[in-house]
């Protein structure tokens, strides 16, 4: 798959996602040989006016290469200037958000936002393609702001029209926020009318669901969030499966524990103990879902207030359980 003059190594995709796919967790995915990953979304008015925390969410690391930085707002000249300190950055893909689908960005007409007012988000995109330079430009929206305006059809024609290189589609609207199932057909019929890649996102939870998403709707990439969450190794399966159709085995409770020690440990150095112990919280129960007394170790994951007490919580469950 190729997105620019940016050519994957597979079509296996990490979604961008607010308080997930930060840095440390962007470095596991590709480790596990995700083809692309994407950063959390960026505000351009945070850019513009310098705020400390937006600009920390533009750090690349050099091994997570490519990378896609995504940004959101609702202003064709404010996104120009954000776009042109992401391509600054040195981000290999610009993406625009305009599928989130949470109350505080729709409200200021932002993310999914968007989808309503077409011809507005149609100049927000030429404006950062023009901003971007030689840095490819993508957008991620949605099938449509509810079932009465589905027109992700349109949207991707406009974005097309506006020198996107590629778009991705969650195969949702906005109305169902993550509930539901995803319209892998919306996908189809995108694909199909536009000659840019498309990517599929949407209820990709195994090996055999991103196979079947591309044979069903002949898009170029798959695109995983919410399957990726407390599992980095979905990328390694999907991408394995694609190859050679194997099915690898599943991470052993052993390497769930290390992978979210590891974690754990990156997070740490990356924002401090403070911030890292609290966002571990979230990560450490997508990774134990599931697991024997798992609810019980949730409990404790939110009374960690130290790096030594999630070491001591999971060392001690690894003895109780190996």
């Amino acid at each position: 798959m190729r997105i620019g003059q940016i050519e994957l190594a597979n079509p296996v995709i990490l979604a961008p996602m607010a308080g997930v796919t930060d840095l440390p967790f962007r470095l596991l995915a590709k480790e596990m040989g995700c083809g692309l990953v994407y950063s959390e979304m960026v505000s351009d008015k945070g850019l513009i006016y310098e705020n400390v925390h937006t600009r920390k969410l533009l750090a690349i690391d050099e091994r997570e290469r490519p990378v896609a930085l995504q940004i959101f707002g609702s202003e064709p000249a404010s996104m120009a200037k954000a776009a042109r300190i992401v391509a600054g950055s040195g981000a290999d893909i610009i993406d625009i958000n305009m599928g989130c689908p949470t109350p505080k960005i729709v409200k200021n007409g932002e993310g999914s936002a968007l989808m309503r007012t077409p011809e507005l988000a149609c100049r927000i995109i030429a404006a950062v393609v023009e901003a971007a330079g030689t840095v490819p430009v993508t957008v991620k929206f949605r099938k449509g702001w509810d079932d009465k305006s589905v027109n992700a059809v349109e949207m991707a024609k406009l974005a097309e029209q506006a020198g996107a290189a590629a778009v991705s589609v969650h195969g949702r609207t906005r109305e169902q926020f993550y509930s539901g199932q995803a319209d892998w057909n919306i996908i189809r019929e995108v694909k199909q009318s536009v000659k840019i890649p498309v990517t599929g996102n949407g209820d990709i939870r195994t090996p055999q669901d991103a196979k079947r998403m591309l044979t069903e709707t002949g898009c170029d990439g798959i695109m995983i969030g919410r399957g990726a969450q407390g599992n980095p190794w979905i990328f390694r399966q999907v991408a394995h499966y694609l190859e050679t159709g194997e099915i690898l085995p599943l991470p052993t409770l052993g390497e769930r524990i290390d992978m979210l020690l590891r974690q754990l440990d990156m997070l740490v150095d990356h924002k401090g103990e403070y911030i890292g112990i609290r966002e571990m919280r979230s990560h450490a129960a997508w990774y134990t879902k599931g697991l024997p007394s798992s609810a019980e170790l949730r409990l404790k994951f939110n009374q960690a207030a130290s790096r030594e007490d999630f070491i001591r919580i999971m060392e001690n469950y690894r003895d109780t359980l190996i």
